[in-house]
């Protein structure tokens, strides 16, 4: 898997609350919630995220209230890869469940700033900033961790049967 994009950070702490405020928690609308990404944390993030743009975060990215609606709206804003230090643990699994990409590596959030541009190669658990030429290695995504992000989630791949 490979992700080439802008980068998108943002510091600690960022909680579920501020990736889609609770007031819109009554829609299932994927782009709706898109729509509403980040809004109380950074007002401009949905009108400068592009398709293919990476997020990164600090520590404890994720905590908060543990809403599926997080990942989902960071995904369908056209996020396509988010990396922090670390992630609240429930943040990850729901991540991961619906197909988000997403990888600690502390070293690469201290040195990578916001714009730079991002190549990653989670086959060989590589980031490479194409802006300062700095490289950066972490885990590769296990075989089973890819199936679920290429197939779109877990539940999509159930019903694919295709879960190792």
């Amino acid at each position: 898997m490979k992700f080439n994009g802008k980068v998108i950070k943002y510091g600690n702490n960022v909680d579920t609350d501020v990736i889609i405020p609770a007031r819109y928690l009554n829609t299932i609308d994927k782009k709706e919630l898109a729509s509403h990404c980040m809004e109380d944390l950074d007002a401009t993030f949905v009108t400068r995220v592009k398709e293919g743009d990476i997020m990164v975060a600090g520590e404890n990215f994720g905590c908060g209230s543990s809403r599926e609606h997080a990942p989902i709206a960071i995904k369908e804003s056209g996020i396509s890869l988010v990396i922090a230090k670390n992630f609240a643990r429930i943040f990850y699994r729901n991540a991961i469940n619906i197909g988000l990409p997403i990888i600690e590596c502390p070293e690469a959030v201290d040195a990578i700033r916001e714009g730079d541009e991002l190549e990653a190669d989670m086959d060989k658990g590589v980031l490479y900033d194409k802006t300062t030429g700095q490289s950066f290695t972490t885990a590769p995504f296990p075989a089973f961790i890819q199936d679920i992000i290429s197939n779109g989630g877990l539940i999509e791949s159930i019903k694919k049967g295709q879960i190792r």
